[in-house]
């Protein structure tokens, strides 16, 4: 495997096992990679307290953090650290009050047609910056593993086909954007099967803000990126995981890799390395040795 100069790492799942699980193992490669000037960019729909406590970066020296980048909260937040170590935005897709509430509206939308017209319950979270998640899978607790789980997937098709929904995961995409459009919104709704999550940014816009910024400052080229995940895999046609957004025109000639073991249909450019965290650990180790 090539040396990068720049790589992409889904979080939960990725890099670590859970938002609460210990750091020390992934800090230590990352640290060293930051110091050779080698650009970490975290891509995690979660938001920034939310990445080792928000703690992340005081792992690392100021002069090691001019390498770091966080993009959260499914495109809403870019983080980059200024000359004194501090996190500062690159860019941001926050909603008006308003368009919040719009999405809000459209979420509430989605959950009444549920229950009204096939008696499927959800909840919804609201408090994201720019989307909502809407739990598919309310009695199904993941405890602290917020990642997709082993056989999720057949879960929830067997509980929308009881209901009446026949549409698939990909009739929820649908139904999604059409509640956006009777609200005037183009959304961007993905799944990991247990949340459907509803929004105006994905994961896209985080790779593709940092693909502009990385090109621009230091002449980084996408055949010289990677790009970790473990949720690319595919729940319906042409519908892949959270983590097939980071693939775009602006990332199509990188390198996409998903650690996750469970089977199935993934996006053409990924390929599944299986393994968990400790494949992505490994990674990081074999790359502090090119």
């Amino acid at each position: 495997m090539k040396k990068y100069r720049a790589i992409f790492v889904d979080w939960d799942g990725s890099a670590v096992l859970s938002r609460k699980a210990p750091v020390d193992e992934v800090v230590v490669p990352m640290k060293e990679l930051l110091s050779q000037g080698v650009k970490l960019a975290v891509i995690s729909g979660t938001t920034l307290e939310n990445i080792a406590e928000g703690k992340l970066h005081e792992y690392f020296s100021t002069e090691e953090r001019k390498s770091l980048f966080f993009g959260l909260g499914r495109g809403a937040y870019n983080y980059a650290f200024d000359d004194n170590g501090d996190p500062y935005l690159l860019s941001h897709r926050i909603p008006s009050k308003s368009g919040l509430i719009r999405i809000h509206d459209i979420c509430y939308d989605i959950h009444r047609c549920l229950l009204d017209d096939y008696s499927i319950a959800t909840d919804i979270v609201f408090s994201r910056p720019n989307y909502c998640k809407i739990d598919l899978m309310v009695e199904n607790n993941r405890g602290e593993s917020l990642f997709l789980q082993e056989g999720e997937k057949e879960q929830l098709l067997a509980n929308l086909n009881s209901h009446g929904f026949t549409g698939g995961i990909r009739g929820l995409i649908d139904l999604a954007e059409e509640m956006g459009r009777k609200h005037g919104t183009t959304v961007c709704a993905t799944t990991d099967a247990k949340y459907l999550e509803v929004g105006i940014s994905s994961k896209s816009d985080n790779v593709n803000d940092f693909m502009d910024y990385f090109g621009n400052q230091y002449q980084i080229l996408e055949e010289e990126c990677s790009f970790w995940g473990d949720e690319y895999i595919g729940f319906d046609e042409c519908l892949f995981g959270s983590d097939s957004y980071m693939i775009t025109d602006k990332t199509r000639h990188g390198e996409f890799f998903d650690v996750s073991d469970t089977e199935g249909l993934r996006p053409n450019e990924v390929k599944q390395v299986g393994g968990g965290v400790q494949s992505f650990l490994r990674f990081l180790a074999e790359q502090n040795n090119r």
